[in-house]
């Protein structure tokens, strides 16, 4: 019998194809196209995996590496083809544990222990076999079991937090991944076979090792890899500090939602915070030659919150903080630089009056008094409206702004004077051991409630906005981030199962015929790991109260 012909748009292109053809066929015929590998289609708003068969008239989108869902989709695959390497290597039965713990700098932690010995030698061989595996275009195949067979099946195989978190799941099956005999669950899409993954390398990193990815920039290459030390010394304390709370991963957070564990677990982890801020306040006032606290963090890490708390510190020290925002020294909007698009660039250092800053704070250091600025962001202007400030003893200016690290903003100011904070919301939390959560997915959670609650902002419009964000981040802020004092994590163990109420809402009004509905989509699947929080036991002091409301701070 003849197969039926159906109708497939791609790049505004009508094309027939016999019904059953599948996905990977239609991907050969436009591979030249492209320059990069196409790892899925996207099917009219859905991501389908190349081995899927066609069954409808649809339109088609090809998915590669430099889109987010093909770079997620690549490192998701590289991360299963290292880890059927590394047991083939090792042996299965001399690994104890194997784990991806988080992103540094264009590649993954990864920690192994287990009866072998972790040197360079023992990953140039892991390395090899991926190669061996890659070259060999094994099958990457998808299995839909039962949710109890896949509970005995990874316990079986001594993954039992993987096995816990599926004992959370409502849905009645899973669907696990196999590589030659090696099975395993992921979060997410995977490529056909192990041809696709041709850009990695291993290397040993302080207690651990490193797994080298490509960027969405450029595919074909590994990404440089120059990671901030201090950034992954205070990831490592912060997932002992999750280890000691029994909350490193989903499961074990889900555990402590169901056995009436939440409250301790809120007060125990907000004390550790309030502590660490303690800490950085005793320093502060232990050096006397500091007047100005540089405060930078990327957004939605809780800076404004944080500044606060730690002015309450600081007054317990015997400090008089003053509070400064560097917004209030934009340029005048004529003046304001645009970016390659003609928008305005509100994020570079062009945007700032640095040297009416630099003025300001260097007259104030000499004991002079300064009238400082308000910026008028409706009439895009400086006023000045009789703020007036004078240092006096034991005064620090707590200054919070994009541009606190970089040298070039304060460059009139003594080193000394300055004591610097980067705040990140770097969590360490993670769905299980192969399955990691990115700091930006929790960032950007902050965001979209935030954004809703205090502008009235969609979800879609917050994710629409989000990779310009992105950018500006990594262009002035992550550089500095060696260049401060201290690291602070702003990231709360129970925050997403917090936020899960509050944010689901708004994700299923993402419309499904937007470019914004896939990461929509994939946020909601994330936040069903979650059990969800209520916000009754939330301190009015905490940092999330930033973000979903009702805090003392009025923010």
């Amino acid at each position: 019998m003849e197969k039926k012909m159906l109708k497939v748009t791609i790049d505004g292109e009508v094309r027939s194809y016999p019904q059953g053809t599948s996905y990977r066929a239609i991907a050969a015929d436009c591979q030249p196209r492209y320059s990069h590998d196409i790892l899925l289609v996207n099917r009219d708003g859905k991501l389908c995996e190349l081995h899927k068969l066609l069954d409808r008239d649809c339109s088609l989108k090809m998915v590669t590496a430099q889109d987010k869902p093909g770079i997620q989709t690549y490192e998701r695959s590289a991360v299963f083809l290292m880890l059927k390497a590394f047991y083939d290597v090792a042996g299965r039965e001399n690994v104890e544990r194997l784990s991806v713990e988080y992103s540094l700098s264009s590649a993954l932690f990864c920690l192994a222990r287990g009866s072998f010995t972790l040197d360079q030698d023992l990953l140039n061989r892991v390395e090899g076999r991926m190669r061996e595996l890659s070259a060999a275009a094994i099958p990457i195949e998808k299995q839909s079991i039962s949710t109890d067979d896949a509970v005995e099946l990874f316990r079986q195989a001594g993954l039992v937090h993987k096995a816990e978190l599926f004992n959370f799941r409502i849905n009645s099956r899973v669907n696990v991944y196999s590589l030659d005999g090696f099975v395993d669950y992921f979060y997410g899409y995977m490529v056909a076979d192990t041809s696709y993954v041709k850009c990695f390398g291993l290397e040993l990193f302080e207690n651990g090792f490193i797994l080298r990815l490509p960027t969405q920039k450029d595919p074909e290459h590994l990404g440089d890899f120059k990671p901030s030390l201090k950034v992954f010394k205070e990831l490592s304390s912060s997932t002992l500090r999750s280890q000691a709370l029994r909350a490193s991963n989903v499961a074990e957070l889900n555990t402590a939602v169901s056995t009436g564990g939440a409250t301790p677990l809120i007060l125990a982890h907000e004390a550790m915070m309030e502590k660490k801020i303690g800490d950085i306040a005793a320093e502060i006032a232990s050096r006397k030659e500091v007047r100005f606290v540089m405060i930078a963090g990327p957004s939605s890490s809780g800076k404004t919150t944080f500044s606060h708390r730690l002015s309450t510190q600081l007054r317990a020290c015997g400090l008089h903080p003053h509070p400064i925002a560097t917004d209030n020294y934009f340029v005048d909007r004529d003046r304001t630089p645009r970016d390659e698009n003609g928008n305005y660039d509100f994020e570079g250092l062009g945007a700032m009056d640095v040297e009416q800053f630099n003025t300001d704070m260097t007259r104030l250091l000499k004991g002079e008094t300064v009238e400082l600025p308000t910026f008028n962001f409706k009439k895009g202007m400086r006023e000045y409206n009789g703020n007036f400030l004078t240092l006096g003893e034991g005064d620090v200016l707590v200054i919070e702004g994009i541009h606190c690290l970089n040298d070039q903003f304060t460059h009139s100011l003594p080193k000394e004077s300055k004591y610097r904070i980067y705040i990140s919301c770097l969590t360490t939390l993670n769905i299980d051991d192969h399955n990691r959560i990115p700091t930006t997915d929790a960032r950007l959670l902050r965001r979209i409630e935030r954004d809703a609650r205090t502008r009235g902002h969609s979800a879609q419009a917050t994710i629409k906005m989000w990779p310009s964000v992105r950018r500006g981040e990594e262009n002035n802020i992550f550089p500095f981030q060696d260049s401060a004092d201290v690291i602070f994590n702003s990231a709360l163990i129970y925050e997403t199962a917090l936020l899960k109420p509050y944010v689901q809402p708004l994700l299923f009004g993402v419309p499904r015929d937007s470019e914004e509905y896939l990461e929509a989509k994939r946020l909601l699947k994330f936040l069903n790991y979650f059990l969800a929080i209520p916000a009754d036991d939330v301190p009015k002091t905490s940092l999330m109260r930033e973000f979903i409301g009702g805090g003392i701070y009025n923010v």
